[in-house]
């Protein structure tokens, strides 16, 4: 099946889930053609039927704001007519959907057929797609899709809730390549991070407000003040100035490392004890995923779709968002006994399986050959 995937090409959630997608796709035969404006951050190395088809937008003296969204169109009816793709997968409905229909209607006048399937992430839903700038694009381009998919059943509800959507959403959860992520953890780096065997806590997130970063600064506080551990922050965004100013101020300022955007997430994740996700809302919660994938257990609050994949006294704790005494307590319970921790860690591992890529791929191809 000749395939065309549009997605955000950055390290958000939904442009790794659709790269993996891709990758995953073309191991089983499928060809893919990526359809963005730079190459994605997960798509490395030579894949033979993978293309990546760059978005080119032309700059004009008259465009304060270049119109991404006409080039976008334009690029996927180019790749489609030249290419035999026989479906459009976008991923994150802003403006990704919405192209998608202008490509549909362009190629309909010329008597080509592209179904149009638009999966929903998160924030395209929940923040950005909710203003009133957007949202009757949005619900439109919803509508006109042949299908419709969120990544978790807490997305789901809440795009009825928000939106005047006529069309049934398939929920096709979230997935992890538990192989790449469940590897032994080198013991040379662990060394290198917590030289006296401290615990070693981890938080990966684009450092928005809504991921309330500053919890997962108290959470490692209150933990130190009973044991030893030490704190890797990963990513990067607009709070992060504001949290390491925090951290500095601290007596561990030296035991919280902000190590910034890190690619290759599945050599970091194996030497944490343990995870922290202490948002606001995740529509689902990939990063917690990957770090259960390695082997770790998750403290995490019961916000959006977390508690679909989190599951409270088995792969980790959930708490109220802010409840950070709660979330302390509950670190403390796993982290001050090593069989206990153990226990989680197999738990947390058994947990990911379940949502194995190797499980969730066939739903999205089944999918595709409903809509062809």
């Amino acid at each position: 099946m000749n395939i065309g995937i549009v997605c955000y090409p950055t390290f958000g959630g939904s442009g790794v889930l659709a790269t993996e997608l891709g990758k995953a796709l073309a191991d089983k035969g499928h060809n893919i053609h990526f359809i963005t404006y730079q190459q994605p951050v997960r798509l490395s190395g030579f894949h033979a039927n993978i293309f990546y088809h760059e978005v080119r937008v032309p700059t004009y003296p008259l465009f304060d704001y270049p119109p991404y969204e006409t080039a976008l169109a334009s690029t996927m009816v180019d790749v489609i007519l030249n290419n035999d793709v026989e479906l459009l997968h976008v991923h994150y409905a802003i403006p990704h959907a919405a192209a998608a229909y202008m490509a549909k209607q362009i190629l309909a006048k010329q008597g080509k057929r592209i179904p149009v399937i638009t999966t929903l992430h998160g924030t395209d839903i929940t923040l950005v797609g909710r203003d009133k700038t957007y949202s009757p694009v949005v619900t439109f381009s919803m509508n006109e899709s042949d299908a419709l998919t969120a990544v978790s059943k807490n997305l789901k509800d809440e795009t009825y809730k928000n939106f005047n959507i006529d069309k049934e959403i398939e929920v096709i959860h979230n997935f992890v390549d538990v192989k790449r992520f469940h590897k032994q953890p080198v013991d040379a780096f662990r060394k290198l991070i917590s030289p006296n065997g401290e615990k070693i806590l981890v938080h990966a997130s684009n450092f928005r407000k809504v991921k309330r970063v500053e919890d997962v600064v108290s959470v490692f506080l209150h933990i130190q003040k009973k044991m030893p551990a030490t704190l890797l922050l990963l990513g990067d965004g607009p709070e992060r100035s504001e949290i390491e100013a925090r951290a500095r101020k601290c007596e561990s300022h030296n035991n919280i490392k902000f190590l910034g955007k890190q690619e290759q997430m599945e050599d970091i994740l194996p030497i944490a004890d343990l995870f922290l996700l202490t948002s606001e809302y995740e529509s689902f919660g990939l990063a917690a995923l990957e770090a259960m994938a390695a082997e770790v257990p998750v403290i995490s609050t019961n916000a959006g779709g977390l508690p679909e994949i989190n599951i409270d006294g088995f792969s980790g704790y959930m708490s109220n968002v802010g409840d950070v005494e709660d979330m302390s307590n509950n670190a403390l319970l796993i982290l001050q006994n090593n069989s206990t921790l153990q226990q989680f860690k197999t738990n947390a591992l058994a947990q990911a399986k379940k949502f194995d890529i190797e499980n969730i791929v066939p739903l999205y191809e089944n999918l595709y050959n409903r809509m062809i």
